[in-house]
C-alpha cells in the first residue's frame, strides 16, 4: 500500500469541501482533497442556485471563498445574479456549465492537490486523533496520512468510519427525499412571468413576512414580472398542480420549482423531482431510485411544455451529475445546533459561520415543511456545531454537521455549506502552525473568526 503525507486531508469536494480545501491550503497547510466521484463541485454543478448566503432582507451574510469563485463565474460570463424568489429567500442564480470550469481553476490555483475517482474505506485511530485515512482507486489502495482532517462527505463518512458518535433519527418517516435536478433550454421568459402574474394561485408567494411585506399575492406576482427572470414556484396544491396530480398528468410533489442559469440559452434549473427512501445510503435503494427520478424528470418537461406558457418549444438540456441527496447522518458534536438557534436568528459569539435559509424538510407526495428565519433575518453556527465527540483533529463542514433535524433542515443548503467550509480549511492550517498534534479545539474561536474576516467571512453586521 502507498503512502501520501499531507498536512490535511478534505474528503468530499461538494460545496463545502471546496471551501475548505481553499481555506486550508491558502493558510499555508498542504492539502489534498478526496472525491469518490469523476469531476468537482457536487450540487454546484445542477444549476440549483446558492442558496443560504442572501438573507430574507437582501443581505449577503457568506463571503471568502464564495466570493472569489463568483468572481470566476462572472469573468467567464457565467451569469452571476443575485435574485429574490418572492416567497422565503434570495440567493446567487448561475450557469453550472461555467461553475464546472471555476470550481477546478479555484481549487488548483489555492495549490490543492485533488484525487478524484477515489473513496475512503477505513480510517487509522489513535485514541482520540485519526492519523490517516485509506482510500482506493484503481490503482489500488493508499493510505493518507495528516495531521488533521475536514469531514466534507455530507454523509460523515470519516467519523462514522472512525466510530464517533452520530445523533439519533428524528421524527416519523423517512428521511427527506432524494432528487434529480434538471434543466430545460428554450423558455421564453416573458409569456411564463405574464402567465404567473395572471394566475397568482398558482404559486407559491410571500411566505416569509419579510418577503410579503404586507404585499397582496397579486403584488408580488407583479414584483416576480418585473423581476424579469424565471424564479417560479408553482405549488403542488395550487390551481395547476392540484389537478394535475390528481388526474395523473404529474407525480406528487410539493412545487416545481424554476431558477435561471443561462439567459443565453434561456434555460432554467428544475427543483421537483422526489423518491422517498427508508436509507439513501444504501446503494441498492439508490440505484433503483434511479428509474423513478428519471421517470419524474421525463414527465415534469412534458408536463411544462403542454400546459404552461413559455415553455412551447423547450427541450431537455441537461441533468444533474448526482442524484441530490438532503438528509443522511449527522454528528454529535461539542454542541448540537437547535431549532431555536435558527428560527430566532440567534447571534453568538463563537459563531464561524451564518445560515439564513428557511427550516426545509421535503416530505412524502406534495408534503414539504417550509418555516422561515424571525424577520428575514440570519443566525451564526457555532465552531462546537463542526467539532465531533471523540476526535480531537476533524472538523465537518456541509450537511453533517451536529444539528437537530430542524436546524439541519436550514443550514445544509449550499452557502452555509461553503461558510463551514472556509471554517473548517481555516481551522485545521491554523491549528499546523499552533500545535504539532493539531488539537483543533486548542486553536480558540476568536482567531479563528479574527482570521476569517481577514479573508472575506462575514460574521457580523447584518440581521
Amino acid at each position: 500500500m502507498q503512502i501520501r503525507e499531507y498536512d490535511v486531508v478534505v474528503l468530499g469536494a461538494g460545496s463545502a469541501g471546496i471551501a475548505a480545501a481553499v481555506a486550508a491550503a491558502r493558510n499555508g497547510a498542504r492539502t489534498v482533497l478526496v472525491e469518490g466521484g469523476p469531476t468537482l463541485g457536487g450540487e454546484l454543478l445542477t444549476g440549483m442556485t446558492i442558496d443560504g448566503a442572501i438573507n430574507g432582507k437582501g443581505e449577503q451574510i457568506i463571503g471568502g471563498v464564495l466570493n472569489d469563485l463568483l468572481a470566476i463565474c462572472r469573468e467567464m460570463g457565467g451569469f452571476v445574479a443575485p435574485l429574490n424568489d418572492w416567497r422565503l429567500i434570495q440567493y446567487f442564480a448561475y450557469d453550472p456549465e461555467i461553475m464546472k470550469i471555476a470550481i477546478p481553476q479555484l481549487i488548483y490555483d489555492a495549490g490543492v492537490d485533488v484525487l478524484l475517482y477515489t473513496t475512503a474505506e477505513d480510517v487509522v485511530r489513535k485514541g482520540e486523533e485519526i492519523s490517516g485515512v485509506v482510500v482506493r482507486n484503481k490503482t489500488g489502495r493508499t493510505l493518507l496520512t495528516a495531521k488533521a482532517f475536514v469531514d466534507a462527505s455530507g454523509d460523515a463518512d470519516l467519523c462514522y468510519m472512525a466510530n464517533a458518535p452520530m445523533l439519533p433519527d428524528e421524527g416519523p418517516g423517512n428521511p427527506q427525499p432524494v432528487s434529480m435536478m434538471f434543466r430545460m433550454a428554450g423558455v421564453e421568459t416573458e409569456p411564463l412571468l405574464r402567465f404567473v402574474q395572471q394566475n397568482p394561485d398558482y404559486v407559491a408567494v410571500g411566505e416569509s413576512d419579510a418577503i410579503r411585506g404586507g404585499r397582496t399575492d397579486q403584488q408580488i406576482v407583479d414584483e416576480i414580472y418585473k423581476q424579469g427572470h424565471p424564479c417560479v414556484f408553482f405549488r403542488g396544491n395550487g390551481d395547476l398542480l392540484r389537478g394535475a396530480i390528481e388526474r395523473g398528468e404529474m407525480f406528487p410533489t410539493a412545487l416545481i420549482m424554476m431558477q435561471p442559469t443561462s439567459p443565453a440559452r434561456k434555460e432554467i434549473c428544475i427543483n421537483a423531482t422526489r423518491v422517498s427512501l427508508k436509507n439513501p445510503l444504501e446503494p441498492e435503494s439508490l440505484s433503483l431510485a434511479m428509474r423513478s427520478l428519471m421517470q419524474q424528470v421525463r414527465q415534469c418537461s412534458d408536463f411544462l411544455i403542454r400546459n404552461v406558457p413559455g415553455f412551447e418549444k423547450a427541450c431537455l438540456s441537461g441533468l444533474a451529475p448526482r442524484i441530490g441527496i438532503r438528509e443522511t447522518r449527522r454528528i454529535e458534536g461539542d454542541y448540537v445546533m437547535t431549532r431555536e438557534d435558527v428560527l430566532e436568528a440567534r447571534k453568538r459569539s463563537d459563531g464561524i459561520a451564518k445560515g439564513c435559509h428557511h427550516v426545509d424538510i421535503h416530505q412524502d407526495g406534495t408534503g414539504q415543511i417550509r418555516i422561515p428565519v424571525a424577520h428575514g433575518g440570519s443566525y451564526d453556527i457555532p465552531l462546537a456545531s463542526l467539532l465531533p465527540k471523540t476526535l480531537s483533529n476533524v472538523v465537518v463542514a456541509g450537511r453533517c454537521l451536529s444539528a437537530s433535524r430542524d436546524a439541519h433542515g436550514s443550514a445544509r443548503v449550499m452557502g452555509g455549506c461553503m461558510g463551514m467550509g472556509q471554517a473548517a480549511g481555516a481551522l485545521t492550517a491554523m491549528a499546523l502552525r499552533q500545535n504539532r498534534s493539531a488539537d483543533l479545539r486548542a486553536v480558540g474561536v476568536d482567531r479563528l473568526r479574527e482570521r476569517l474576516l481577514e479573508q472575506g467571512a462575514v460574521l457580523s453586521g447584518t440581521a
